[in-house]
């Protein structure tokens, strides 16, 4: 049986690639590994723990109601970040503004972080799959001061590692430094994570689509188009193709890493501008798909490219395997 490897020990031996590397990254993974055994504890206890389960109270920046341990995560992962001292700032779905950490050491830092704490938390009530996704980037204010907003507002292409943690049947964590993608899974017995999913590849083709087709109808006619010919038998395989849509972003993306397929959210008149959050969701999990062999776009940009504006701006988003994207950016 060949020896298991720890996230601990991937991150160390990965050092080498980063030729002026100090440590500061692959403290950083660990803390945001140590975060989300914390929230894939509180995950588990949902519903046998008061202080957890069901609504907020309250709505976040998006508009959208706080679930509880929407808070919950938010707070284990910021509070992760301030602790450990490799981070001079971070920006969170869950958060109006930015938060720059006062600490001279935090001041001295070199990265920031960009996350969404508990992705598809609407789902929390009804025991379905929910992740949190990151990004890191290099500062690019002074060392020594404040965080600010430039930091924050990178294109994708600036960052440095993304990620996202699945909690589900297991608790996945997934990651790229832009060196390949690799997925650790936890061992609750022991609190560790281990290397499952080595150099993981998106499939360039697949059979499964995830779009949610109550908004048919406001689809434009390019994409129903695809979704049509998804549905036919005139497509590469010869037969329909299978609808997947768990409403999870990170649970969808995770299937279609491995088993090949396409992930779309489009603009909508209600959302012209789109509903996923560009900062928060689309650059991690386009980061990760492009290492992995996929492609993502907003359907007519790389999602990679997008030059961010506001830190919590929304886009549309086309993300998976690489010849399904193709065949649905050919017909609009």
């Amino acid at each position: 049986m060949s020896k298991l490897i720890t996230l601990h020990e991937f991150i160390v031996s990965r050092q080498k690639d980063f030729p002026f590397a100090t440590g500061e990254l692959s403290r950083l993974l660990s803390d945001i590994a140590f975060a989300s055994k914390i929230v894939s504890n509180d995950v588990r206890k949902a519903g046998l723990v008061d202080h957890i389960l069901g609504a907020q109270g309250g709505q976040n920046i998006q508009g959208e109601e706080q679930q509880k341990l929407d808070v919950v995560a938010d707070n284990a992962f910021i509070n992760a970040f301030r602790n450990g001292g490799e981070v001079c700032g971070i920006a969170s779905e869950e958060n109006d503004d930015f938060v720059a950490f006062e600490s001279q050491a935090a001041q001295n830092a070199n990265y920031v972080v960009l996350f969404d704490p508990l992705d598809g938390s609407s789902n929390i009530d009804v025991n379905v799959s929910i992740g949190t996704i990151f990004s890191i980037y290099r500062r690019v204010s002074a060392q020594g001061s404040r965080a600010t907003l430039a930091d924050m507002l990178q294109a994708g292409t600036q960052q440095v590692a993304a990620g996202y943690v699945l909690y589900g049947s297991s608790t996945i964590l997934v990651y790229t430094t832009g060196n390949g993608v690799n997925g650790f899974t936890l061992d609750p017995a022991i609190g560790e994570f281990f290397l499952s999913h080595p150099d993981m590849q998106m499939p360039e083709n697949g059979r499964l689509y995830s779009v949610n087709e109550g908004n048919l109808n406001d689809f434009d006619p390019q994409l129903r188009a695809y979704l049509a010919y998804c549905q036919s038998n005139d497509n590469q395989t010869g037969k329909p193709y299978s609808g997947r849509y768990i409403g999870s972003l990170v649970a969808d993306f995770h299937r279609n890493l491995i088993k090949g397929g396409i992930y779309i959210y489009p603009c909508v008149p209600a959302a012209p501008e789109g509903r996923l959050r560009l900062l928060y969701e689309c650059n991690p999990l386009a980061f990760i798909a492009e290492q992995a062999g996929g492609v993502a776009t907003n359907g007519k940009t790389r999602i990679l490219e997008i030059e961010p504006s506001a830190l919590h701006q929304r886009v549309g988003l086309y993300i998976g395997s690489k010849l399904m994207v193709e065949k649905a950016m050919g017909l609009h």
